[in-house]
């Protein structure tokens, strides 16, 4: 690992006999911190979160590679966020490969689909360089890296090195043709044009200077539909979320002439529907990126700022307070909780959302919350939510973190609830329980179906037996409680956030 002065890692480890000789190393390095995972899902979503929340690589443990396949899909979230992330696989000894014992398989072409980077370790002496060469690929620029340990590579005598610092490239400058380019088309679209951004883009400096360009030029402001991290809350720019409906979606851009990317590409319906268009902006709109992924986004920013002569001075639209709204009683809902959460949110929390359908509308009413940070799954993977508000709390142990979890989401990965019992994290879940795997009874109708027997039912309800969270939680070492009414849950809310440590809110809707 890299030594004084260079990045420290964290790893999240679910390992096996080929990384005993890595695990026996982690008591000569106390100043690691190893967290272990029940499941590979929750160890690749956990180093996801730390990851988005430090701008740096976490590293995973796995173990060979059926290990790496079962943290697969948060790695495909991971790269989809553009998260630095570190995967250490371990393997048999090379010499033990020929032998195709029972756990021998195709590592890398297991881990290219998911990796932006991927090396096998030659030896003993290609430890230290390989490692090297892992941090530098997972942050330039941000991204997913693979490397395989091999055991006799982990176990083999070699010299002892120096610890050294990596230095890392900065990022790419500025292409000055490009912000001209789109500074033109603004000019000539006013009110017509439309902004997204993300990354570095969606933080609230940056979202200063976009909010800015907004006000000045009549440009619309927009977010990806599936966020990796944006600071959100009251004084800061608010992009409007390009809603996940196809038809909604492409409603909401239909009047865009120009589209300017910032750090992200242009947004297309997740799904092929019949008669419906898989871009979501109309054929003839103008796609323009003022700067990539891997570039100085904030600086672009600037620059197109400066390009338009939108003065620094120039104020930008920015959330307040709550719109007035009665605060709902009786019988609890999604909306009663979204609205309670927003409400109730403390200053700099962070907001991990995988509710999926339940919570759409928490998004909206975030503007209006205390300054906080808001994440959600970036690749359509479910199972994310877990693992990420466990990732995040141990990168921010001094910030609330709240889990916003549909029930169905959260069994593919309930066993971070472990994890965060074990290491006291300060996380509140609350669990969306409608028993049902809500959004695809949407997908249905999408796809035309509008009315679904008996045994299509069966495919998408959650029922019988019903999930009991409170138990499921408390199984794994998590206080919890339930809620049916409104009153019921804020009052387990207000609990909850006055108290340090993990717990779980089953919300009955």
């Amino acid at each position: 690992m890299p030594g004084a002065g260079a990045i420290h890692l964290i790893c999240f480890a679910n390992p096996g006999t080929s990384e005993m000789h890595f695990v026996a190393a982690l008591d000569r390095k106390p100043a690691m911190r190893c967290v272990l995972g029940l499941f590979e899902g929750v160890v690749t979503g956990a180093a996801d979160g730390y990851a988005r929340m430090t701008d740096r690589p976490a590293a995973t443990l796995l173990h060979t590679g059926p290990g790496l396949a079962n943290g697969l899909a948060n790695m495909h979230n991971a790269r989809r966020a553009f998260s630095p992330m570190i995967n250490i696989v371990g393997d048999h000894a090379s010499y033990h490969l020929p032998l195709d014992a029972p756990l021998t398989s195709d590592i890398e072409g297991l881990a290219a689909p998911m990796s932006k980077w991927v090396r096998r370790i030659e030896g003993p002496t290609d430890v230290q360089p390989a490692t090297e060469a892992a941090l530098r690929a997972s942050l330039t620029p941000p991204g997913v890296a693979t490397l395989i340990l091999p055991a006799d590579a982990a176990w083999g005598d070699a010299d002892a090195v120096s610890p050294v610092k990596v230095e890392l490239a900065s990022p790419r400058a500025v292409d000055i043709d490009a912000v001209r380019a789109v500074a033109t088309a603004i000019r000539a679209a006013p009110g017509r044009v439309g902004m997204i951004v993300r990354g570095r883009a969606a933080r609230a400096d940056a979202l200063e200077i976009a909010g800015q360009i907004s006000a000045a030029c009549d440009v619309r402001l927009f977010s990806e539909v599936l966020i990796a991290r944006m600071q959100r809350g009251r004084g800061r720019v608010a992009p409007t979320r390009i809603p996940y409906p196809v038809d909604a979606a492409t409603a909401a851009l239909r009047d865009i002439d120009v589209l300017v990317l910032i750090g992200g590409k242009e947004p297309v319906a997740f799904f092929a529907y019949p008669g419906k268009p898989g871009r979501l902006v109309r054929d003839d709109c103008q796609v323009l990126t003022l700067a990539a992924h891997g570039q100085d986004l904030h600086a672009a920013l600037e620059a197109l700022r400066d390009e338009l002569r939108v003065k620094q001075s120039q104020p930008a639209l920015v959330a307040s307070a709550f719109p007035e709204e009665a605060t709902p009683t009786g019988r609890l809902t999604e909306d009663a909780i979204a609205l309670s959460v927003a409400k109730k949110l403390p200053g700099d929390a962070i907001v991990c959302d995988e509710a999926v359908t339940s919570a759409r509308r928490f998004f909206a009413l975030s503007a209006f919350a205390a300054p906080h940070d808001y994440m959600m799954g970036t690749g359509g993977s479910i199972g994310g939510g877990i693992p990420l508000a466990t990732g995040a709390a141990i990168a921010c142990p001094g910030r609330k973190v709240i889990n916003l979890e549909a029930d169905g989401s959260g069994m593919y990965t309930v066993q971070g609830l472990w994890t965060q019992a074990r290491e006291n994290l300060d996380v509140v879940t609350i669990v969306f329980s409608n028993r049902t795997y809500a959004i695809l009874h949407g997908e249905m109708r999408n796809v035309g179906v509008n009315a679904i027997g008996e045994n299509a039912r069966r495919m998408l309800d959650l029922d019988h037996p019903a999930l009991d969270w409170v138990s499921l939680a408390k199984g794994m070492g998590v206080e919890a409680a339930r809620a049916d009414t409104c009153e019921r849950f804020n009052a387990l809310l207000d609990a909850a956030l006055s108290r340090r440590g993990p717990f779980l809110i089953e919300a009955i809707i």
